[in-house]
This record gives structure tokens, sequence and C-alpha cells, in this order.
């Protein structure tokens, strides 16, 4: 690249902000698949031999978690956008922030997140501060010194 589209020597363009993915587009690719691959193993499950004619379940199952999945994810995304627009109004702010989408930089360094009112997620950390191996690690000796 010549140096007028690069701004200088030595100094590079900003990243490009992530892309996110779209999930229904995805399982809809992926159902289709397993689809296309239950159509073929059927019509040739004849020709198979006895012990792998597993492979018709399989395709059979992994068609109906296919469309399993297109009900769910669009009812996932929503139930997680009520619930970060019912955070953000515990919060008291005005424009919340919906998973998936991108928030621009200020430039501003993040500031410490004062306590919020939202209730404990109940998760309590189980380390312990120990610094024992475990004993598959060491078998046979003892961990403590």
């Amino acid at each position: 690249m010549s140096q007028s589209r690069q701004g200088g020597p030595g100094q590079r363009r900003p990243a490009p902000p992530p892309k996110e993915a779209d999930d229904r587009q995805v399982t809809a690719v992926i159902t289709v698949g397993w689809a296309i691959a239950f159509c073929v193993v059927l019509t040739l499950r004849h020709s198979l031999p006895t012990d792998a004619r597993w492979w018709v379940w399989t395709c059979a199952f992994g068609l109906a978690m296919g469309l399993f999945g297109l009900w769910y994810v669009p009812f996932l995304k929503r139930h997680r956008t009520r619930l970060a627009a019912r955070r953000a109004q515990l919060e008291g702010v005005s424009d919340p922030v919906v998973p998936g989408s991108v928030v621009p930089d200020s430039g501003v360094p993040d500031s410490p997140v004062p306590d919020s009112p939202v209730p404990d997620s109940g998760y309590a950390s189980r380390e312990s501060g120990s610094n024992t191996v475990s004993s598959t690690e060491t078998p046979g000796r003892s961990t403590k010194s």
C-alpha cells in the first residue's frame, strides 16, 4: 500500500469492529446440511452395512435438533434483549446495551462500575487460594509441603 493510504510510515489503521454472525442463518445452513445427509442416507440405507445403519438416526436427530435450533435461537435472543432492557432499567440507564450490538468507543477509559441493585446471581467462587496439586498429577505423593 502507498503511504498516502496508510497515513504515514509506522502508522496502522484502526482495527475494524468485530462482525456478528447471523445465528439463524448459520443454524439454517447446518439444518439444510443435515436434511441433505438424511435424504442421501435414507435412499442408500439398503446398501449400507447393517452395522452402519445408525447413520439414518444420526441424520434424523441432527435435522430435528436443527429445527429446534431455528425455533430456539430467536427465542433466546428475544429473552436476552428483554433481560438487558430490564437490567438497564434497574440501573437507570436510558439506552440499554443489547447483546450482539456494537458500542462505539468513546476513547475514555472504563470507570469502575458501582454496586448495582441487580440481584446477585448466586455464583460463589470455589477458589480457596490453596496451591495444592491434584493427586492425579502426582500419584502416591502428598501435595502438602
